[in-house]
């Protein structure tokens, strides 16, 4: 996590451009960004002489002989009204056409920056601010980057709100990805779950940039991410690129609709896909229809999952609660699809503060693999009282924490068996949820123990009574008397 020092220096250039009048969070991001991506070009480049000078080369440049003023650190030396004319007018055009490749992510990325800063002054504070942040490591920038992102505090539209980093680790190491997995992401926002799926690979598979092929795989070809945001998509974009991720795939796709023509593409699927709306039917690609004809975008995700997953492939998402136990045509042939026709291997229900201070609904997280030939035959619930903060608007830091039980149980599967219904978490026959109409909420198996409490006999209760009433006469006599 960032350092008290750190913050403190990100608020102040972030308060440069609330007075400045740049207020919407998003903005204040995008611009932040690009000014961190034309110091990290900087940076780079500098590395990159420093090599070529030890081992006697000359290498490719980002910056060609006559482009060396639009380096960073040539730059930030200019006095306001210079700067600002250099910045806006060639350093901006400079790096969106940096790459020829107009397919890259980046390319992508940067084709629409637009620079927004409004005075030469105000420029040359948030450079100087820059400036004093050290950059040096992935974390550091990984870091900054997530605490940029925990400002936009409000929920966007079409339900938009940002998964909480430390539940987005836990789906990770549920899932365990691999070096050869092919992971999406399609409502991606800030490309949360494909940035920690990259960091698990590089803490528990780092082997795998020993292998070119896999390299290679891990930085073309394994994450994908869409959203219908350009805002979101580009700041997804950066943030995946200061994770060292070099070239994702992160596009603009209304993931639901006919555009969206993936199908047995992927094998692991992470998401939080919003559940606020609502679409027309024609906005909805027809084989999603078929398998459950709705307009709500939480049963449609759930039917895209299966539709785009490889057999074998497998998905931990976010659902709303009602997805568990909504009692129309809908929402039970989706929860049958999956328990009948793939293999549904758990069921985490989560507290409802989670997502707070952006939304206080109850979720859960539903994790399954697509198989088309079923194979669910028990199901692993789990009751998760506590993820490490308070359950309020503060989400203050607190002991208790199931986090790293529900990853232990989880994994360990088999020793669960033994589990009674009364405890946090057990499993529950598949042949059980299909006589409940494939109800997946937790409180339909969970048992509740009742303390048996011993009361004492009516007429002893009674006697007691009566005693108390006789003292309380005597008290109202001895009053009386003392007033007379």
């Amino acid at each position: 996590m960032l350092t008290g020092e750190l913050r403190h220096k990100v608020d102040k250039i972030w308060e440069t451009f609330w007075t400045g009048g740049i207020t919407n969070p998003l903005t204040v991001i995008e611009q932040f960004t690009y000014l961190l991506f034309i110091k990290g070009l900087d940076e780079v480049e500098t590395q990159r002489e420093q090599e070529d000078a030890l081992l006697g080369i000359e290498s490719e440049r980002i910056f060609p002989p006559d482009k060396q003023h639009l380096r960073w650190s040539k730059f930030k030396h200019f006095e306001a009204a210079h700067m600002y004319d250099v910045v806006s007018n060639e350093v901006f055009p400079f790096i969106k056409n940096l790459h020829g490749n107009r397919e890259s992510a980046y390319a992508k990325y940067m084709g629409d920056a637009i620079f927004m800063i409004p005075t030469p002054q105000m420029l040359v504070k948030i450079v100087d601010g820059i400036d004093r942040i050290p950059m040096k490591d992935r974390d550091t920038k990984g870091d900054l980057y997530e605490y940029l992102l925990s400002k936009i505090a409000t929920a966007g539209t079409n339900g938009q709100f940002r998964t909480p980093r430390h539940i987005i680790h836990m789906m990770v190491e549920l899932m365990k990805p691999t070096p050869e997995d092919i992971i999406v992401d399609p409502a991606a926002g800030s490309a949360g779950f494909l940035v920690a799926a990259g960091e698990y690979l590089r803490k528990h598979r780092s082997d795998l940039f020993l292998v070119q092929s896999l390299k290679e795989h891990f930085n073309n070809h394994m994450f994908y991410g869409f959203d219908m945001d350009r805002t979101m998509l580009r700041i997804g974009a950066m943030n995946m690129m200061l994770h060292g991720i070099e070239n994702p795939n992160i596009e603009y796709r209304d993931s639901l609709s006919e555009q969206n023509k993936d199908k047995d593409k992927y094998t692991l699927v992470l998401a939080n896909p919003p559940f606020k709306g609502s679409l027309d039917y024609d906005a909805v690609s027809n084989d999603l229809l078929k398998v459950v004809k709705t307009k709500k975008t939480e049963l449609l995700f759930l039917a895209l999952f299966l539709r785009i997953l490889k057999t074998g492939g497998r998905c931990a998402c976010i659902v709303p609660d009602g997805v568990l136990f909504g009692s129309s045509k809908a929402h039970k042939d989706i929860r049958k699809e999956i328990v009948e026709n793939h293999k549904l291997e758990a069921i985490i229900s989560m507290p409802s503060g989670v997502f707070k201070p952006y939304a206080g609904v109850s979720t859960a997280i539903m994790i399954f693999t697509k198989t088309g030939v079923g194979g669910t035959d028990h199901v692993w619930f789990y009751d998760m009282k506590a993820d490490g903060y308070s359950l309020d608007d503060k989400r203050t830091p607190i002991e208790e924490n199931d986090i790293p039980d529900i990853i232990e149980r989880f994994h360990n599967r088999e020793a669960e068996k033994e589990r009674k219904r009364t405890e946090q978490s057990f499993f529950v026959p598949v042949e059980e949820i299909r006589e409940n109409d494939y109800d997946l909420s937790i409180n339909k198996y969970k048992e509740i123990e009742y303390e048996e409490v011993e009361y004492e006999a009516p007429m002893e209760i009674i006697k007691r009574i009566k005693v108390l009433e006789e003292e309380i006469r005597e008290g109202i006599v001895e009053l009386e008397g003392m007033i007379k």
